[in-house]
């Protein structure tokens, strides 16, 4: 005889059957009663395998504890869902799973068991852990890693970007990413919109951005588009590296190169002027001393020689100072400005400068004395340019404790406060057409090889208007350790 199932029960049991989800149902000790194919797919044991058998041959046992603390909640009228644990696989491997347990009643509401439905959650947790993994290496990044939606507005920020721009998160979430960039480059960022909502990556960009203080820094940016889960671009990922000592190390060398190029110019010029020099020397020499001159015509002859002379001494010191005649020796510091303050009075007594020596003659350092001597005349040149005539400059030599102290004063225009520190970069000059701009600059690199400092103080107006360059040499440098082991 046929017993004809209620379609309702039919129906169940091929949800159940057809589920891909694991359906188990146990009775009140435990028993298992049923097992549907996902179970089995699940945890590896068929149906004839498992029936009969305790549920606490899939639990773990150190989750045995679980399922008495799950019972009296269930018969406490709980039911429980989305309970993330562990089952054990018949070959030994754990499942991570999501269960839903309830407890099954009869038809007077007696309880007589209990159904599990367990679902597998290791592909989600698997992408959740790379998700953890990916956000602890996005925070723990030295670079600065920066979300934003399309309109700017960031909403991530790591602690590689608090390092870089110095703004706490609480501070910088919900604010427009203009924040972070300087006024004359923001028409950047509509560009980079563009380029990311047609699904171009930016690499490598090299730009500035500013920091919390004001301060500008050299960034170089990769900038992603983020996507929803239909492909649609929702925003953009910035990651900006901070590139401020590479631009340094790179600007250094520019200007190293630029030095080694300004040294090769120089010497050329000089060895090519320093042969006629030689030349008009003597013929000068010969009309200074020809008979048939008269006592003006003379004097006018030995005034060309003096200046054709002192013209040929600076060509050669030029091409002994680029032919890296370079050995360190005890220099007298008073001793080679006076000797340059000989070389220079023509041009002083014609701009009508008046000198105010204060000389210590002990005062030596050990350094190279030309390279020296082209500081000096750099700045008692400069000092003369300073002013259209009738100026002072003031020259002092000191010796102390800690090294040499030269100054040398003038009391003319003044160097502006907006321009003043740029004077010591190269091909920067005060003196409009009339200057390399190299002076200051090559003054500088000097000073520094000898392990001594340059410094600058200048008005211009008041009663102490003019400009005072300070020179500090140590009197002992590495430059005597290296000429001693030479």
């Amino acid at each position: 005889m046929l017993i004809k199932l209620d379609p309702r029960l039919e129906l169940a049991a091929t949800i159940i059957e057809s589920s891909d989800d694991a359906i188990i149902s146990r009775s009140l000790d435990g028993t298992i009663t049923s097992w549907n194919p996902s179970a089995e797919r699940l945890f590896g044991y068929r149906a004839d395998e498992i029936v009969a058998r305790s549920i606490l041959t899939v639990i773990p046992p150190e989750l045995h504890d679980e399922e008495a603390m799950i019972f009296q909640r269930l018969c406490a009228g709980e039911r429980i869902e989305h309970y993330e644990t562990e089952r054990m696989h018949k070959d030994g491997h754990r499942v991570p799973v999501s269960v839903a347990i309830s407890l099954i009643s009869d038809a007077n509401g007696k309880a007589i068991g209990a159904s599990e439905i367990a679902r597998d959650v290791s592909g989600r947790r698997q992408k959740d852990e790379a998700r953890f993994r990916l956000a602890a290496i996005v925070e723990s990044s030295d670079d600065a890693i920066v979300g934003k939606d399309l309109n700017g507005i960031i909403n991530s920020w790591n602690g590689g970007a608090e390092r870089l721009f110095g703004y706490t998160e609480s501070e910088i979430i919900g604010k427009s990413v203009l924040t972070l960039i300087p006024e004359h480059l923001q028409y950047e960022e509509p560009e980079i919109l563009s380029r990311l909502t047609s699904n171009q990556r930016i690499d490598h960009y090299e730009t500035q951005r500013i920091t919390k203080s004001g301060q500008l820094v050299d960034v170089s940016l990769t900038i992603s588009p983020v996507r929803d889960s239909r492909g649609r671009v929702i925003g953009a990922s910035k990651v900006a590296r901070d590139i401020s000592e590479r631009k340094r190390a790179q600007s250094i060398l520019l200007e190293s190169e630029k030095m080694a190029a300004t040294g090769r110019m120089a010497a050329t010029l000089a060895h090519e002027i320093n042969n006629p020099l030689e030349s008009l020397t003597n013929l000068a020499y010969l009309l200074a001393n020809h008979p048939s001159l008269d006592a003006q015509a003379r004097k006018y002859a030995q005034m060309m020689d003096a200046e054709i002379s002192r013209t040929c001494h600076i060509t050669r010191e030029t091409l002994a100072f680029y032919r890296h005649n370079s050995t360190p020796s005890e220099v007298f510091v008073s001793e080679l400005i006076e000797n340059l303050l000989s070389l220079l009075e023509p041009r002083f007594t014609q701009r009508k400068v008046r000198l105010i020596c204060d000389l210590e003659q002990s005062a030596s350092v050990w350094g190279i004395a030309s390279e020296l001597k082209q500081v000096f005349m750099n700045l008692l040149l400069n000092a003369a340019d300073a002013f259209d005539g009738n100026g002072e400059i003031r020259i002092r030599v000191r010796a102390s404790t800690s090294g040499v102290h030269v100054s040398v004063s003038d009391n003319g225009f003044g160097i502006p406060e907006d321009i003043r520190r740029q004077i010591f970069e190269p091909f920067f000059s005060t003196k409009r057409n009339k200057g390399t701009g190299l002076g200051l600059w090559v003054s500088k690199g000097i000073i520094a090889k000898h392990q001594g400092q340059i410094r600058v103080r200048s008005k211009t107006s008041g009663l102490h208007r003019g400009t005072l360059f300070t020179v500090v040499l140590p009197r002992t440098a590495t430059l005597k350790d290296e000429a001693t082991a030479a």
